[in-house]
């Protein structure tokens, strides 16, 4: 079972100002900035059911969360994070040779230069640091950057 705490270290190359956050390597072999990523729970998928575990000290952050119906997960595609896979820029969508090829950022695609992955799910129950949605096309164990209503 991989780190539950794992810390993802985020290679973006951004044009615009008032990014924050910039960590300065000193043994970095590139000019770009690097962000670091602290997942905040995990995907958990047991049974017939699909929860948003989150870490003790991040549920505070949960509350009024039972008042809506939807929220918007932002999670890691972590199992796909290679070198070569975040080169891949263009990809038939859904992996159907059917279908034309397509850039990535006009895809769904889980291979992509940075592995962030949203989807908007039905919110089931919210219970201390759980969350209850209906599905999410996640692996159970996915880390989990962020949430929004």
């Amino acid at each position: 079972m991989k780190d539950f705490r794992l810390h993802l270290l985020v290679t973006i190359s951004l044009s615009w100002v008032g990014c924050t956050n910039v960590c300065k390597e000193e043994k970095s072999n590139t000019s770009e900035p690097h962000y670091i990523l602290h997942p905040i729970g995990k995907i958990v998928k047991e049974k017939n059911r699909t929860l948003i575990v989150l870490e003790k000290k991040y549920q505070s952050g949960l509350l009024g969360m039972e008042q809506f119906s939807q929220v918007t997960v932002i999670y890691w595609f972590d199992r796909n994070d290679t070198p070569d896979k975040r080169e891949i820029l263009q990809v038939h969508p859904r992996g159907d040779k059917q279908n034309p090829i397509r850039g990535v950022f006009a895809t769904h695609s889980p291979v992509r230069p940075n592995l962030i992955a949203i989807s908007r799910c039905k919110i089931l129950s919210v219970r201390d640091n759980i969350v209850e949605i209906d599905d999410i096309d996640a692996f159970p164990d996915s880390p989990v950057l962020d949430l929004k209503n």
